[in-house]
């Protein structure tokens, strides 16, 4: 079977000059386009992860403005995904793309340091905000204990309502970060009620808790130390699926001083209001990003949100914001409905570096912003029942859905693979290929890479175990296949620290506690904290 030629066209920028260029001032998206797991391993700083199999799908939205500087990089090996990365990007019509020569193991050998785990600028945020404001914090015995004696306290809970279904503290109810300022009056009407503000770990705790105290709040407010796996890590019992949550409906009445409060906080910190006027001009403007982005809840933003803005609720933009944006030097315009949420947020983000606006008609606002996306390769789909023919007729079955799935439950015969490495099936281009996924934007795309391999005539299909075994399609499992080292989509770092390995869990919490000591003076300097 015949290989893509190597194009040695892609232009390369040298360590030395990529880190300049990281703290120079101007716009710059730096890309880590290998797998997920890799990246988790150990990535720049800065770096968004973007994997090459989702690139095409997921760039447009994290870097929407085509002549911005992009670099892109892999381990520096010979398997060349950082190459064809910018080969796609090219095609996509990126005009500014380059190549970090020797990739991250060049990096690393001109002495610059590589950190592990994900949304780290973000997480060493969080840590260096502890640090600067003193956030004060309860330990998981000490509040056990008050608990247990009847204390007038309330936990609330700053994670999203499915992360925190999965386990919580118990009696604690579900109020995200993002929805704070909003809600917590209502959840703790008492000034003399203790509020304490829980994540899994450390950052959304700390960032939830801080959140009140600099909004003025009068109730004495604590981050629990170490979240929930801080509780387990002491023998306590976390609650698993509860259902308690903030109420959706706040008063009237309320919401006149609750923007007075946010607004002043935003003020403090610099955070601008601006018109729909100016936000249409910056979106037409092609020198600069500029991302809208709606904080409000999944629920409000389902029922219709602004042209061309992502839902980034807002604790989660705070948390991760290099997964919703990986332009740094872009501006951020936040908006919500009410003038609560938003500025509060934006007065985060202004610290953490960012150029961070408050759209002034929220999203009530009148904008122009065509949407735009890569428009993915035709590629037919396949229903259950004509996957079952396929099979009968001897189709070749490619899975490309996440390994951890294929480990799971995956159809007898298919062999698991990932876009960056199916030069390795070794097909046989004389049959048919069905790729099995579950994105038919994700097949189509890894598709156009099967035909630079010589396979022509490809399939796919979207459907999941249920539906295939429906089918009288045989399963198997496969607990150890593909072993390890071949599940580069998947993050093994400290994997199961929520599924009762202690010492996972105390390794997360050390590396997290550990990132404030790895940065360097530049990095440092690129957060804006109020002076001390």
């Amino acid at each position: 079977m015949m290989h893509p030629t190597q194009d040695h066209s892609v232009a390369d920028i040298d360590p030395h000059t990529l880190k300049q260029w990281l703290h120079d001032g101007a716009e710059i998206a730096l890309l880590d386009v290998r797998e997920h797991g890799q990246y988790g391993e150990g990535h720049l700083f800065y770096a968004a992860p973007v994997p090459y199999s989702r690139l095409e799908v997921d760039v447009v939205r994290l870097a929407p403005r085509r002549d911005v500087r992009m670099v892109v990089y892999d381990d520096g090996g010979a398997d060349g995904t950082a190459a064809r990365a910018a080969r796609a990007l090219a095609a996509l019509g990126y005009a500014c793309v380059r190549r970090l020569a020797g990739g991250i193991a060049q990096w690393q050998r001109d002495g610059y340091a590589v950190f592990a785990g994900v949304n780290v600028p973000s997480k060493t945020f969080g840590e260096l905000a502890e640090e600067v404001f003193h956030t004060p914090r309860i330990g998981a015995r000490e509040l056990a204990e008050r608990q247990r004696r009847g204390d007038d306290l309330i936990v609330l809970d700053g994670r999203p309502y499915a992360e925190y279904q999965k386990m919580s503290i118990p009696g604690g109810i579900c109020c995200p970060n993002g929805e704070l300022a909003l809600r917590a009056h209502a959840l703790a009407r008492d000034p003399r009620t203790t509020i304490v503000v829980n994540c899994a770990g450390r950052t959304r705790s700390i960032i939830g808790a801080q959140t009140l105290i600099n909004l003025g709040v009068p109730n004495p407010v604590y981050a629990l130390e170490n979240g929930t796996q801080g509780w387990y890590l002491e023998d306590l019992q976390l609650e698993h699926g509860a259902r308690r949550r903030y109420d959706d409906v706040v008063a009237p009445q309320d919401l006149p001083a609750l923007a007075q409060r946010s607004s002043k906080l935003a003020e403090s910190h610099g955070v601008p209001a601006v018109d729909a006027k100016e936000v249409q001009e910056w979106l037409q403007d092609r020198a600069r990003s500029t991302f809208l982005c709606d904080v409000r809840s999944a629920e409000e933003y389902a029922q219709g949100t602004l042209p061309g803005a992502q839902h980034t609720p807002g604790g989660q933009l705070i948390q991760a914001t290099d997964q919703y944006l990986a332009v740094r030097g872009a501006r951020i315009v936040v908006f919500d409905a009410e003038g609560v949420r938003a500025p509060v947020v934006a007065s985060w983000l202004r610290q953490m570096g960012w150029d961070a606006s408050v759209l002034r008609e929220g999203a009530l606002a009148r904008l122009d912003n065509p949407v735009e996306k890569a428009l993915a390769p035709q590629l037919p789909i396949l229903t259950d029942a004509a996957l079952a023919d396929a099979i009968a007729q001897g189709a070749q079955l490619v899975d490309l859905r996440p390994s951890m799935r294929y480990r799971a439950s995956h159809i007898a015969g298919a062999r698991w693979a990932i876009r960056p490495r199916l030069d390795r099936l070794q097909l046989d281009a004389a049959r048919f290929v069905v790729l099995l996924s579950e994105d038919a934007a994700l097949a189509a795309w890894a598709a156009q890479d099967l035909r630079a391999l010589g396979v022509n005539d490809i399939r796919a299909n979207t459907g999941e175990p249920s539906g295939w075994s429906a089918q009288g399609i045989a399963l198997a499992c496969t607990p150890v296949e593909p072993a390890d080292a071949d599940c580069i989509d998947y993050l093994f770092f400290v994997h199961d620290r929520h599924d009762g390995n202690k010492a996972a869990a105390r390794q997360y919490l050390a590396w997290e506690t550990n990132l404030v000591k790895q940065i360097d003076e530049r990095e440092l300097a690129g957060y804006r904290f109020p002076a001390r």
